[in-house]
């Protein structure tokens, strides 16, 4: 036999094994991830692109500017120019209803929404709500205006540019959260004022392979008007399967003089109880920013600074320097505050809990001071259904934003 020989019967079973190989049936792909790079933008796909709006309610191909126009919302300013043209670009709903604002059939992923919202009714009245796959109960649940980062309403509507919401002039209202769904999905808005709302709006999907791995898309909301001594504000709770946190919408009304951030945010996770497994250093820290979010102006004088970036922002609902009304008693001040997981979410495999301490200064001496402010909240996250049953949204008269205080008369001048 030669040195070569007994490699013969090796070579045999290799070509039968990659002609076995090459003969068997081909495992299906796991469909990709939808994309977020615009790098990714020139590969074609198989998708379909639909949109739901005023004008298509239904979503479905080629049934875009139907309504006749004595059946549109804007027909008296269209009948000039017939079918087809501006006919019915908004919705009016009213006091006390629940409309449905569209619904699909799956597999796709919802990748945008839009709205503005005109008339008398208050953001905070206006209740979003989206079902997966035939749920009984929703996913997501909150005031529109806290889902878009704008709790203080349309008159105090900042402006955000951020990686997932944006909030633009004239307050239009953007998500660019995925959200996919295997079997339908169902969005509904519930007006809860005594007045009507006016809305514009559009949801645009694409009817596509969704991941076996993928999450469902959630959205809580919560508050609490003033934290009794020495207690935590509660983000999110009672959250029970597999998934992922992705950021978090805050208001938080300070009710003491001076800083109000001190904070920590943690995070309990899969049986954490007493002590978590992240635990921030600060509000101001976990929102990204330092130092009391503090700038200075040309003449050295101090203010809190409003950002938005594409992972975190800070607002003033009501503004001052640092040397005026700062320390002013019995003075609430508001501010809204985002951060998004996009680049390293919060992964659990059982459960989360998240909460945030209310904490200032006192001096002299210099100490933390517990404070008792208040609190409203929407957490995003993605899990595997099905979900745990959402806390009760308080009433409207609850939800609404009370008149501002006037700073005490022995305040600091301005």
């Amino acid at each position: 036999m030669t040195s070569t020989t007994w490699l013969r019967p090796v070579r045999f079973l290799a070509a039968l094994v990659a002609l076995a190989l090459a003969r068997a049936p081909a495992v299906a792909a796991e469909p990709p991830a939808p994309a977020y790079e615009a790098a990714s933008l020139y590969q074609l796909s198989d998708a379909e692109s639909r949109s739901i709006s005023p004008e298509n309610q239904t979503g479905r191909k080629g049934q875009g500017g139907r309504t006749p126009i004595d059946q549109g919302s804007a027909g008296a300013v269209a009948k000039d120019l017939g079918v087809g043209w501006k006919v019915n670009p908004f919705l009016v709903i009213a006091p006390g209803e629940r409309r449905l604002l569209g619904e699909a059939k799956g597999p796709g992923v919802i990748n945008h929404i839009w709205a503005t919202i005109g008339g008398s009714a208050t953001y905070r009245s206006l209740i979003l709500r989206i079902y997966w796959d035939g749920e009984a109960t929703p996913s997501v649940e909150t005031p529109v205006g806290d889902f878009f980062a704008s709790a203080f309403g349309r008159d105090a509507a900042p402006t955000i540019n951020s990686a997932v919401l944006a909030v633009n002039s004239g307050s239009g209202l953007n998500s660019y959260w995925q959200m996919p769904f295997r079997r339908s999905f169902r969005i509904e808005l519930e007006n809860r004022s005594k007045t009507p709302a006016v809305l514009y709006y559009q949801v645009d999907y694409a009817l596509q392979p969704v991941p076996r791995t993928a999450g469902y898309f959630h959205a809580q909301f919560r508050m609490v008007d003033r934290l009794t001594p020495r207690s935590v504000y509660t983000i999110l709770d009672g959250v029970r399967g597999h998934g992922q946190y992705v950021g978090v919408y805050l208001t938080h009304s300070s009710f003491s003089p001076g800083w109000w951030g001190e904070g920590e945010v943690k995070f309990y996770l899969d049986g954490d109880k007493d002590f978590p497994t992240i635990n921030g250093t600060g509000e101001e820290d976990y929102f990204g920013g330092s130092y009391n979010f503090q700038r200075h102006d040309a003449h050295g004088g101090a203010y809190e600074g409003e950002f938005s970036s594409a992972y975190s922002g800070f607002y003033l609902f009501n503004k001052t320097d640092v040397a005026s009304q700062y320390y002013a008693k019995d003075r609430e001040r508001r501010v809204g505050e985002y951060r998004w997981h996009v680049l390293d979410p919060v992964r659990f495999k059982k459960d989360i809990h998240i909460t945030i301490q209310s904490l200032g200064w006192q001096y002299p001496p210099l100490r933390y001071l517990p404070l008792t402010d208040g609190y409203s909240s929407v957490a995003f996250w993605y899990q595997a259904e099905p979900h745990a049953p959402f806390p009760a949204l308080p009433s409207d008269e609850q939800l609404e934003w009370k008149p501002l205080k006037a700073p005490a008369a022995d305040s600091p001048p301005r």
